[in-house]
């Protein structure tokens, strides 16, 4: 029944904010929220500023295996445990406290994609689903129990920033919500994993998602909506590094060299690719002159930036470097 429980919330940001939302609302009884510490000339946390709008206690370490994170913790004699959005190691005297255990939120299919950067590389490596987990965390890395799980679709469209705040992000706020009921209700399974279908990748970085041209061109574009809009897909042009958001691709031909820059148009720029053409759309793009050996010079600016890079167009020698 909602309300029995002595519930501790630790997480941050947006999402945490929201869960701990949705709980509350749910007639959950939060008692605390650990959350990490401020951040000179940041904004406050959402899940402290939503926590102390409803009385809740915040507690702020550096790290949740300081012993007197581990004792504050302890002494809130918690029912259950509740990880939303949680960067930093969580040790065993924590998560095995509460009376009824812990569970987390992990944006993947567990055992599939285990690791920090789950969202990324389904997209990258062209998967049409993926999903969340509400687990019972252990002494692993995203290996405990699963408690339920939901899926989702990752249209050919999609990218990071559409599957996280577009699906992954309310259906987890609910799902949390959905978890702790069924907890509450004594209603709540363990699943074991099947570790034969298990998968693990590390940190989605800028030097994972550097365009190589030569690729085809549905790999690139999966590489570019993987990574939009963190870490963001690069390639050098001209000595400069290039980051490609809000692409669409055009398959077919273009009778270029890979790499090969094939348009320059008020709404951004295509690149010439293995079975077809990628083009960025996020920036704006202007001819500016002739340089001293009759390449064509481009202005490429960030909407909303006043930052330039100075692209070349080169039709006879492709001045992009394959990275």
């Amino acid at each position: 029944m909602a309300g029995d429980m002595r519930i501790v919330m630790i997480g941050q940001e947006a999402f945490g904010g929201k869960v701990l939302e949705a709980l509350t609302e749910q007639g959950e009884n939060v008692i605390g929220a650990f959350v990490p510490p401020d951040r000179e000339g940041r904004p406050m946390d959402p899940l402290k500023v939503a926590a102390q709008e409803r009385g809740i206690p915040v507690l702020q370490f550096r790290r949740m295996r300081a012993q007197e994170a581990i004792d504050a913790f302890k002494a809130l004699k918690a029912d259950l445990g509740v990880m939303a959005f949680v960067t930093d190691i969580v040790p065993d005297d924590i998560l095995e406290a509460p009376t009824r255990g812990t569970i987390q939120y992990h944006p993947s299919l567990l055992p599939k994609h285990r690791g920090p950067s789950s969202i990324n590389w389904p997209i990258i490596q062209g998967e049409s689903e993926t999903g969340l987990t509400i687990f019972w965390p252990d002494k692993g890395l995203d290996t405990g129990p699963v408690l339920l799980q939901k899926t989702i679709e990752i249209g050919p469209d999609d990218t990071l920033g559409s599957v996280y705040f577009d699906k992954l992000f309310p259906m987890g706020v609910a799902a949390l919500a959905e978890a702790v009921g069924m907890v509450s209700g004594g209603n709540a399974p363990k699943l074991e994993q099947d570790e034969s279908n298990a998968t693990y990748e590390g940190w989605c970085r800028a030097a994972d998602v550097s365009i190589d041209w030569s690729s085809p061109a549905s790999e690139i574009y999966n590489l570019i909506r993987g990574s939009d809009p963190s870490p963001g897909a690069t390639t050098t042009i001209n000595g400069e590094s290039i980051q490609f958001f809000r692409t669409s691709i055009r398959p077919g031909d273009s009778g270029k060299q890979p790499g090969e820059v094939i348009e320059v148009a008020d709404d951004g720029f295509s690149v010439a690719s293995q079975g077809g053409a990628l083009l960025d759309g996020k920036s704006v793009v202007s001819e500016t002159g002739v340089d001293s050996v009759g390449r064509r010079i481009f202005k490429k600016k960030k909407k909303h930036q006043t930052d330039l890079v100075i692209l070349y167009e080169d039709h006879s020698t492709p001045d992009t470097q394959h990275t």
